[in-house]
């Protein structure tokens, strides 16, 4: 077979719906929101939010004035029901200081970008390709951060043209062949990087458009060259269909809702219903076991994951109230000692000797190993 024939029917084979495994972005068409599908984010201090999984907006420096919302929305470019996330401003940054920036990202772990093979004479070039809609048009900056070994980074810019209208975007990054490659593990290998705004002393440090060992705040967002999305009251930002793959663009990798949700919960997941945001008063989907009791432990129980977890999570219990920090034993909310939590499950039990033997124990739970 000839290699443009053979290039041909992988092209067919991508519009068709095959060659899966492209995306190495999990959840792009933002369709899995296991937390909620709304959450609200300021400058208090609240510096990462999740909105649908694996995505996160994130604020750094001094911002003192600037709120808004981020949430799954039903807009779609292609999709009368597709999903997409959408930033809203809500009280806007008066003026964008040297020290702040303001974010979207996903954080790819190590091992899945493995065939990257950064720090080589055979890394791959890969293209980041994504819908995007804004009330604020300018150009924007999108990067690629390597965390492991030298701190590497590299900036490339886009432009908004029409507000309010979506645009599609596509963007190739170089292949990095420095830097000491990416460690195969379960941490940080990759950030992805949407900027929203920056100030001035996270521009000009010379990564836009070509790798460069990262030099400090300056390097993150060279490039960015508008800020209005921050410092402007209603400004909306939002994105799609997001897709980082090797080599040239192919269109966007359509996966089923149990593979994507499943990838997802790797990474955070919860013994709520889906749909059920955690700290809901209810008792739908909480984990139950009756166990014998002893004098020491009352009441005990173990909870196994949906899937096995990047790393041993943070727990979060709650009782059926939706209380934080409780669960139920022999049909009381008492306090839990969440015992040895690791990648496929956690033990509880409850030091209290007013709990009877045989007791029945209840908890909902939040599990987060999020990179």
């Amino acid at each position: 077979m000839s290699r443009a024939r053979e290039f041909a029917d992988l092209a067919g084979s991508a519009d068709a719906g095959g060659l899966t495994g492209r995306n190495i972005l999990i959840n792009g068409g933002q369709t899995v929101a296991q937390r909620s599908t709304s959450t609200s984010m300021a400058h208090d201090g609240t510096t990462d939010a999740f909105g649908v999984d694996r995505f996160r907006i994130s604020m750094g420096g001094t911002h003192e004035q600037l709120d808004g919302t981020f949430a799954q929305v039903t807009d779609h470019p292609l999709s009368v029901n597709g999903k997409s996330s959408k930033w809203t401003t809500g009280t806007a940054e008066s003026s964008y200081d040297s020290d702040e920036y303001f974010y979207f990202a996903q954080l790819i772990e190590a091992q899945n970008v493995q065939h990257l093979q950064y720090g080589g004479s055979n890394a791959q070039s890969v293209t980041l390709s994504f819908y995007v809609k804004s009330s604020v048009t300018g150009t924007f900056a999108c990067n690629l951060y390597k965390p492991d070994n030298t701190l590497r980074i590299i900036n490339k810019t886009y432009v908004i043209s029409s507000a309010n209208t979506w645009e599609k975007k596509t963007i190739t990054f170089p292949a990095d062949t420095g830097g000491g490659g990416i460690n195969n593990d379960n941490g940080q290998g990759l950030y992805v990087v949407w900027h929203l705004a920056a100030g001035s002393g996270s521009v000009g440090g010379g990564s836009n458009g070509a790798w460069k060992t990262y030099g400090g705040l300056t390097d993150w967002a060279d490039g960015q060259a508008t800020n209005a999305v921050a410092t402007t009251a209603g400004a909306t930002w939002q994105v799609t269909d997001c897709q980082l793959e090797v080599g040239q663009a192919t269109p966007f990798e359509h996966e089923d809702a149990g593979t994507t949700l499943q990838k997802c919960q790797r990474y955070y997941q919860k013994s709520y219903n889906y749909s059920v945001a955690p700290g809901t008063n209810t008792q739908d989907g909480a984990t139950y076991t009756v166990t014998q009791a002893t004098a020491s432990y009352p009441s005990a129980g173990h909870t196994h994951f949906k899937v096995e977890m990047r790393a041993a999570p943070t727990i979060t219990s709650y009782d059926y109230g939706g209380t934080s920090g409780k669960m139920n034993a022999g049909g009381s909310a008492v306090t839990p000692v969440i015992q040895d939590p690791a990648q496929r499950g956690f033990g509880n039990y409850v030091s209290n000797t007013s709990v009877g033997v045989n007791s029945s124990v209840s908890i909902h739970y939040e599990a987060n190993a999020e990179l």
